[in-house]
C-alpha cells in the first residue's frame, strides 16, 4: 500500500542526519512513517486526529 502513495516530507525536516518523518494522504486517513524505513510500519490518523496532532506540535 505505501508504495502507491505520494509521501512528502515537511519543509521543517532536517536534511542533515536524515531524521525525517513523511506523510501521505490515503482514503479517509493520514499516514505517517519514518523516512529511513520506507517499508516499515506507519501510524494511521483520522483527518481530525491529524489536525489535532499538527496543532499540538505547532504549539510546542
Amino acid at each position: 500500500m505505501s508504495s502507491e502513495l505520494a509521501w512528502r516530507k515537511s519543509s521543517h525536516s532536517s536534511n542533515e542526519g536524515g531524521e525525517c518523518a513523511e506523510v501521505a494522504d490515503a482514503t479517509a486517513t493520514v499516514l505517517l512513517r519514518d523516512s529511513k524505513d520506507k517499508s516499515g510500519p506507519h501510524l494511521t490518523f483520522t483527518p481530525a486526529a491529524w489536525e489535532a496532532f499538527v496543532a499540538c506540535a505547532r504549539s510546542a
